[in-house]
């Protein structure tokens, strides 16, 4: 009898053991693989920057503005580095209340509440949140290129710091920290519209606002040193990786799959830009094919998490041939002076990828598959949809900001000063 009562009690215990399994699994743990992909994804990610763009950009400008040129990318890193820990991310990825839909809250405003054994799904938040850092960061940086050897570096940290803030916080919102544009259905793996449509527009109203370059059309303002882009170019191509495949947070076959598309739609592209332009100019430049490999890593990273390797490809053809008419034909025929082709290459090239995304996420062209019930023309809307609202807020906002900026402390260098350059003028310092 007692042997009947044991088992009974026995049986019922291991019932309740088996049922409360997937309960126990479903709670978040740390995961110690992905956690070191996702290390490693930051410091890629941060690399892009420092010392990628600057490199890049440094080596686009003329040989009198190289160093403040690679100031203002270094002395972004630092100031959004302290903007996004005392409040960027809080208001990019915390509940925002009933104002969710548009801005997060300030409940971790400073960090706050944030230790080494919080956690962001099965990754540290501390890595969640200097992943998203190095994002809020390149992203400011990019519309750097647009400006290039005319703006107070005063002007600059006032505007960058601002726009973080204001622009950039606010749209990563939107899409990826629970705002509108993500119930829309809007599709960005990992920053197509969020990064680069948004610091693509707001570079188009820097060059608008602060206006042409001293002797822009009559004099050489050719780069200085095409080593230094190339290098520059190179490590953001190896730091994409990182900004791309890193946004699975995960080491999966997502991340995989968003690794390889991006290598074939950046050679893609970097191929697409070069024949383009040895068709149209009759010499294939070294200029050409780094600037197609740049606008081929922005088209596909919106896409990079949800296309296959035939989406890529026709992804990166796409970019490079459309960013290259736009850096070549389109600005000349608008006549408005973007120094490095921000616009051209991240605006543009952001565009394309978000469009084509909801075409070849469709698991016809070996994409992810759409979501249920959605068809094919209904997700491309979505994604103009949402590539709409970013340019509307981006343009009008930085317009704002450089106004006010303009009317308090000025935006741009004297004629002096920008005919000399700004090495020695803005810095003390110049380049042997």
């Amino acid at each position: 009898m007692y042997r009947k009562a044991l088992k009974s009690i026995a049986g019922s215990a291991l019932f309740t053991l088996l049922l409360a399994q997937p309960a126990l699994a479903d709670d978040p743990k740390l995961d110690t693989g992905n956690t070191a992909w996702m290390l490693t994804s930051t410091a890629l990610v941060l690399m892009m920057t420092v010392p990628g763009l600057f490199l890049f950009y440094g080596g686009l400008v003329r040989k009198k503005n190289v160093l403040a040129t690679s100031m203002q990318s270094f002395a972004i890193c630092c100031l959004v580095t302290v903007i996004w820990m005392i409040v960027g991310y809080s208001l990019a990825f915390k509940d925002g209340g009933g104002m969710n839909a548009y801005i997060g809250g300030l409940s971790s405003f400073f960090l706050k509440g944030m230790t080494s054994g919080s956690l962001s799904g099965t990754i540290p938040e501390t890595v969640f949140m200097t992943f998203q850092m190095t994002f809020a960061i390149i992203t400011p940086a990019l519309i750097a290129g647009a400006f290039a050897d005319r703006m107070k570096f005063s002007a600059l940290l006032w505007f960058m710091g601002l726009w973080s803030v204001i622009v950039y916080s606010p749209i990563c919102h939107w899409v990826w920290g629970g705002g509108f544009l993500g119930g829309l259905g809007v599709k960005d793996f990992a920053g197509g519209t969020v990064v680069h449509i948004n610091a693509g527009i707001a570079a188009l109203v820097c060059a608008l606002v602060l206006g042409k370059r001293t002797g822009y059309g009559t004099e050489n303002m050719a780069p200085h040193n095409l080593v230094l882009s190339l290098i520059g170019a190179s490590l953001l191509w190896v730091g994409w990786f990182g900004f791309n495949a890193g946004s699975e947070l995960a080491a999966d076959g997502v991340a995989g799959m968003a690794m390889a598309v991006t290598q074939i739609a950046t050679a893609a592209a970097g191929l697409a830009w070069m024949f383009y332009e040895w068709v149209k100019h009759g010499k294939p430049s070294v200029l050409g094919i780094i600037s197609g490999a740049v606008a081929g890593l922005v088209a596909i990273t919106p896409a990079s998490g949800f296309v296959g390797p035939t989406g890529a490809l026709i992804i990166g053809i796409a970019a490079g041939v459309i960013c290259a008419w736009a850096a070549t034909s389109l600005k000349p025929m608008l006549g408005y002076d973007d120094s490095l082709d921000a616009f051209g290459v991240h605006g543009v090239g952001g565009f394309v990828g978000a469009i084509l995304t909801g075409v070849f996420i469709s698991a016809d062209f070996g994409g992810a598959g759409l979501p249920d019930g959605v068809s094919m023309g209904h997700q491309v809307w979505v994604q103009f949809l949402g590539t709409l609202a970013t340019i509307i807020w981006s343009g009008l906002a930085t317009f704002v900001i450089l106004k006010v900026i303009d009317m308090t402390i000025g935006l741009r260098v004297s004629k002096e000063v920008e005919i000399e350059g700004l090495d020695i003028n803005l810095h003390g310092e110049t380049v042997p």
